[in-house]
This record gives C-alpha cells, sequence and structure tokens, in this order.
C-alpha cells in the first residue's frame, strides 16, 4: 500500500525538477523581464529545488524503511505541491510581463 505512494511521490517530483529546469533555462536565456524579478526568481526556484530534495530524502527514508510510518514522518505532498506550483506560477507570470 505504501509502496505505490512513494512510487508516485518519486515521479511528482521528478516532475517537478523538469519544470524547474525548464524554468531554469528561461532564466538563463534572459527570458525575464528585468533583474529585480530575475533575484526573485533565482531565489524562488532555490527555494522550490530545497523543497525537492528534502522530500526526495523524506522519500528515500520511507523506501529504507520499507514504506511504513506516519506521523512526524509522513510526506506533506499536498503542502510541497502547493508551495511548488505557487512558486513556479511566480516564475510565469515575471516572463511573461
Amino acid at each position: 500500500m505504501a509502496r505505490p505512494l512513494v512510487t508516485e511521490a518519486m515521479g511528482l517530483l521528478d516532475q517537478i525538477v523538469v519544470e524547474i529546469h525548464t524554468a531554469m533555462d528561461r532564466l538563463r536565456k534572459g527570458d525575464l523581464g528585468d533583474l529585480k524579478d530575475g533575484v526573485r526568481v533565482i531565489r524562488d526556484l532555490r527555494a522550490a529545488l530545497q523543497i525537492v530534495f528534502e522530500e526526495r530524502a523524506k522519500v528515500a527514508k520511507l523506501k529504507e524503511d520499507g514504506g511504513g510510518g506516519g506521523g512526524e514522518r509522513a510526506l506533506d505532498l499536498d503542502a510541497a505541491r502547493v508551495e511548488i506550483g505557487r512558486r513556479l506560477a511566480r516564475l510565469r507570470d515575471a516572463g511573461d510581463g
């Protein structure tokens, strides 16, 4: 039962990394409005990557533990998804301006 959750979590994190890499490519190409937006976007991308790395570490720990557990150790994928989605939306908005 927990194994599909771990697999789903890893798949979601992989998709998020692809989106972050796409955003970073846009940044490298100068696809932003002004320097202020660029600095904010870089900060947001770093924070989003940190969230992904933290969640991946939690998933790896779940795999090591056999997928069991709960309580404080449970993955908060919904919160991570919302936060990363919010940051990516800000990045898209900055690129459109």
